[in-house]
């Protein structure tokens, strides 16, 4: 049994279809079709699958307050602006991200199994989850998959105390002999995920994440929430590689937002407020264009044997390679449910009750 992490408050475990079925009939309640809702709530869930519970089911009431508020559209025309046999350019409408998201990949991959490479630009649309999940969508039909997307402001640059950049994720999957490979990650130290979870709990944040609104760094999650900054991948300053940190964020909006004729992250908003503009950049790449497609798995799985059997560091466990976690903690979270905060099970069920569908149970506990 794998379990990334620890829980360290009383919590219960939901099953995944239990958690599934819940997810669907409150997006369809408020008005989203039967099969976006799916599209949803299985991106939602697969973050709580792989622990990565700042992107999972606690983020339901962000959709739920967008489309209350007008700020997603629930019958958008993803229509294709411009095309070519291995591009496009598509207008989102507003549209719910995962939606809009799960559409382009799919694109990408059609047009990289005709091209040997599909690029995939978007502009106008909302906030699409994980971003590792477009880029497993590609490596499950044996390509590599490349996912971006800039977000609203939330990090400081290097040097700058403002909110000026998204978290910006980025996330490379490719196939193996085995699991496929999977980075995912954010540009900044963390997404703003993670402190939500600690203000949850009523926990400080670790040293080095944000800086409150004087540009000193902080551990109270209250400044940072009030008129503080994340902090870009690398931390401050520029001992660390803060500005490579950034960099990496500037990248994200320039094949995002700048590349589709969107928008970039000071100019993002919350996927609560019309015209959010939120951008994607996807791209999937036919390996058997490049190479023989079980060369490259078994190239893929050599190099990441001998990574892990190379000398480890006396206080580690062991040398893990990016999405191995996830998967172990997928496989544990599938036989024995997905953990669940009180906190947000209070949330989710008070969603239920508002828009009137069955309360989630509470099952096991823990502490």
């Amino acid at each position: 049994m794998f379990e990334k992490g620890y829980i360290d408050e009383s919590y219960v475990r939901v099953p995944r279809e239990e958690l599934f079925s819940f997810v669907v009939k409150v997006l369809m309640k408020l008005g989203v079709s039967e099969k976006d809702a799916e599209i949803v709530a299985d991106n939602l869930i697969m973050a709580d699958l792989r622990g990565i519970e700042s992107h999972g089911v606690q983020r339901l009431k962000r959709y739920v307050d967008g489309i209350l508020s007008g700020g997603i559209n629930l019958r958008p025309n993803i229509r294709v602006l411009r095309e070519g046999s291995s591009y496009a350019l598509i207008d989102g409408d507003e549209g719910l991200g995962q939606v809009v998201g799960y559409k382009a990949m799919k694109l990408a991959i059609e047009k990289a199994k005709r091209s040997g490479i599909g690029v995939i630009a978007v502009k106008n649309s909302n906030h699409y989850g994980i971003a590792g999940y477009y880029a497993l969508m590609a490596a499950n039909e044996g390509m590599i998959g490349i996912s971006m997307t800039n977000s609203r402001p939330l990090v400081a640059p290097t040097g700058g105390v403002e909110r000026f950049l998204g978290t910006n994720p980025i996330a490379l999957a490719a196939p193996t002999r085995e699991k496929p490979f999977l980075l995912d990650m954010a540009t900044s130290v963390v997404p703003i995920g993670k402190l939500e979870v600690y203000r949850r709990k009523g926990k400080p944040i670790p040293e080095g994440w944000a800086i409150d609104s004087e540009g000193n760094i902080t551990t109270d999650v209250e400044k940072v929430f009030n008129g503080g900054a994340l902090l870009p991948l690398g931390g401050f300053g520029e001992l660390f590689g803060g500005h490579k940190g950034y960099g990496l964020s500037m990248m994200v909006d320039i094949l995002t937002g700048v590349l589709s004729g969107g928008t970039w992250s000071r100019h993002v908003k919350n996927t609560s407020e019309r015209h959010s503009e939120v951008d994607h950049f996807f791209m999937a790449i036919d390996i058997g264009a490049f190479t023989p497609p079980e060369e490259f798995r078994e190239s893929m799985s050599r190099m990441i044997e001998e990574l892990k059997s190379s000398k480890g560091h006396r206080d580690f466990e062991k040398i893990w390679v990016h999405g191995e976690k996830g998967f172990l903690t997928m496989e544990t979270r599938l036989k024995i449910g997905i953990p669940i905060y009180r906190k947000v099970l209070e949330e989710l069920n008070g969603i239920a009750e508002m828009v009137g569908v069955e309360k989630l149970k509470e099952g096991e506990e823990g502490a």
